[in-house]
């Protein structure tokens, strides 16, 4: 049954939207028209101000189906739809709300002939695109073991689609190891965009890329939705890419009724494609364009909102803005010195322990890092303390294909005859599959020394992958004789895998991360048998003390990237160090370390209640300067704990 609002005497429209908002919001909401760049600081209502518009755009006569609602995902504006159906007591039948994708998709059915589809085209997922790529590959003959494979390909082509920049210069920038092979990808992508016109099929890309070809080359249909769209609302504007922004401004370059929702300060996806300049340039495109800002927090203690607000001023290229807190104060945000990765595990898994004793729900602690390969040492601790804890970043680290695939050469070389372990490295070479690696594990179990017997099996492999297949012996061979298990993963990375790595994912180097870090932690074992034996029973224990299994929901790890949006009340960000976070490809250009800076700020904002900060004082990857983004941040607005015997040595 449908719930109505009662209306009161005295509401605008039987809102009372000055009782409902701040003031700032409540300019953003009542403006009565024309470019709007609303700069929504963390924590500050962007959700509620951006609900409260489209219930106020109703209750002064706009028909729904005269506002276009642009978001990030479906279930943000369905929500928003939602929020606002129930202040205004009407239902919002008509209002066009969704992702750019969405809203896009519903364009082109309409419109398919004028791209050059026909009608009822079939969108690929990424997987079918993947596969596409695969056969297009298959069908350019013999090319190198480097070429990529669909997986890269597609996440190669999609970034070129999304940024509208040079095959060329992508590769020059994000996969130079590629650059000898520029001619045959540019074949390789030709044939792909070709195969799907032949085949009426568009990919996630292709819908974006194709409405912007249909509103620019097509002026009655542009003319026809800018009509219809008479206010356009776009959230979380500061991660919108090249396309997007541009479909914006074709959609809205008539009317000019266009309120851009974000915050500058939280711009940290360019990895994706996302352009800074298309929030950052906003009132040069639209130069009668009103900028309001959002800036009361109603997340965070002022000590935490101090801390972000010193950060984030740093940055030169951004809107100016600090924020200010509703809550009441706190305890000034922490800086923990530790001396290396695991004394940072165990300092953050003791005070996990004690924010659970005093009352705090693990799911209302977060712990983030800049990269995933960060909360390996962490992973371990608190599964060594039967902590309940759930990763957001990605796979628990040892549940990772990459990671198992190089403890599968480590295993092999324990367990000779390992079939399983000796099936996952086969795959890793060109032009093996499952017959052949059936083939070459019967060879090794008839044999009283499976390793070498490897060598009478080198016929089964098909010609193009001999090379690969030859590397691996050599490294296998190699391994036999090593004990240091670091040593042994450092030759394993060498000898294939890092190459298979790059041909394989698109997000290679973060991969390669993870094994180096692996390959450090290895260092603290003797042997390769006990460092696989420990692994192998990190990954079947786990379960619950008594004292924590009414906890059903664990402690949060995740990257700062998937933490936006999310909140805690306690967080602890880890490794706060120049090389880590920021990055180390970041310190090499001043717009990735204003990012960095960006990434930092978000860190911080997620926090409710506490704030620990920590960085160690030696690494074995060599990053031991705490970071710059510590080091900017006054010394009164922090308490250092002294937990390594020494400072922090900020100063």
């Amino acid at each position: 049954m449908k719930s109505y609002v009662i209306r009161k005497e005295g509401r605008i429209g039987g809102i009372d939207f000055e009782a409902d908002l701040n003031q700032a919001q409540l300019d953003v909401v009542t403006h009565k028209g024309g470019p709007m760049l609303v700069l929504a600081g963390a924590g500050t209502g962007k959700t509620r101000t951006v609900t409260y518009r489209v219930a106020w755009l109703i209750e002064h006569g706009i028909r729904p189906s005269n506002i276009l609602l642009l978001t990030f995902t479906n279930k943000a504006a369905k929500e928003m739809m939602r929020r606002a159906e129930s202040l205004i007591a009407t239902e919002m039948r008509g209002l066009w709300g969704g992702t750019f994708h969405h809203i896009g998709n519903s364009i082109l059915r309409r419109h398919a002939d004028l791209v050059g589809y026909k009608e009822g085209f079939s969108i690929l997922d990424a997987t079918d695109a993947k596969e596409l790529f695969d056969s297009c590959l298959g069908e350019l003959g013999k090319v190198s073991a480097l070429m990529p494979k669909g997986t890269v390909a597609y996440g190669l082509s999609s970034f070129v689609k999304n940024t509208d920049r040079t095959l060329e210069s992508v590769i020059e920038e994000r996969y130079p190891s590629l650059v000898d092979h520029i001619q045959k990808l540019s074949d390789l992508l030709t044939n792909y965009e070709n195969k799907k016109i032949q085949l009426n099929l568009m990919d996630f890309d292709d819908i974006l890329q194709n409405l912007r070809l249909l509103l620019l080359e097509h002026k009655e249909v542009r003319d026809f939705y800018s009509d219809q769209f008479k206010h356009i609302l776009v959230d979380e504007y500061q991660d919108t890419n090249t396309l997007q922004g541009e479909v914006v401004d074709l959609l809205g370059g008539g009317h000019r009724n266009v309120m851009v929702v974000g915050d500058d300060a939280q711009s940290i996806y360019s990895f994706r494609g996302a352009n800074f300049h298309n929030i950052l340039d906003f009132p040069y495109r639209y130069a009668e364009a009103k900028v309001f800002r959002l800036t009361i927090n109603y997340r965070s203690t002022p000590q935490i909102l101090h801390v972000a607000n010193a950060s984030i001023c740093n940055n030169v290229r951004q809107f100016k803005k600090e924020l200010s807190a509703v809550c009441q104060d706190g305890s000034l945000p922490y800086i923990v010195p530790l001396s290396d990765n695991y004394e940072q595990a165990e300092f953050v898994a003791s005070r996990i322990r004690d924010s659970v004793d005093d009352g705090i729900a693990p799911s209302d602690i977060g712990v983030l890092y800049r990269s995933h390969y960060q909360s390996m040492e962490l992973q371990m601790e608190l599964q060594r303390r039967s902590i309940p804890y759930e990763v957001r970043s990605g796979l628990k680290f040892f549940e990772q294909a990459h990671v198992k695939d190089v403890l599968a050469y480590l295993k092999l070389i324990v367990n000779p005859y390992d079939e399983i372990s000796c099936k996952r490295t086969l795959k890793m070479i060109q032009g093996v599959g499952k017959v052949t690696s059936d083939k070459v594990c019967k060879v090794m179990a008839k044999s009283p020394n499976p390793l070498e017997a490897i060598s009478a099996a080198v016929g089964l492999i098909a010609k193009k992958g001999a090379e690969g297949f030859e590397r691996l012996l050599r490294t296998l061979k190699k391994l036999k004789g090593i004990q240091n298990p670091a040593d042994a993963i450092d030759a394993v990375l060498s000898g294939g895998v890092e190459q298979y790595l790059v041909a394989s994912y698109p997000n290679a180097q973060s991969r390669i991360e993870d094994i180096e870090q692996l390959s450090a932690y290895a260092g603290r074992y003797s042997s390769v048998d006990d460092f696989i034996n420990d692994m192998s029973l990190q990954n079947v224990s786990g379960e619950f003390t008594e004292d924590l299994e009414e906890y059903i929901n664990g402690v949060v790890l995740s990257s700062v990237h998937q933490a936006k949006g999310l909140e805690w009340k306690v967080v602890f960000v880890i490794g706060l160090n120049d090389g880590r976070f920021p990055s180390g490809k970041a310190l090499k250009s001043s717009d990735d370390e204003e990012e960095e800076r960006r990434l930092f700020y978000v860190a911080v904002t997620r926090a409710c209640k506490e704030l620990y900060l920590c960085h160690t004082l030696t690494s074995d990857t060599g990053f031991s300067r705490p970071s710059r983004f510590l080091r900017e941040i006054p010394y009164e607005l922090f308490e250092e704990i002294a937990i390594a015997g020494g400072s922090s040595d900020l100063y």
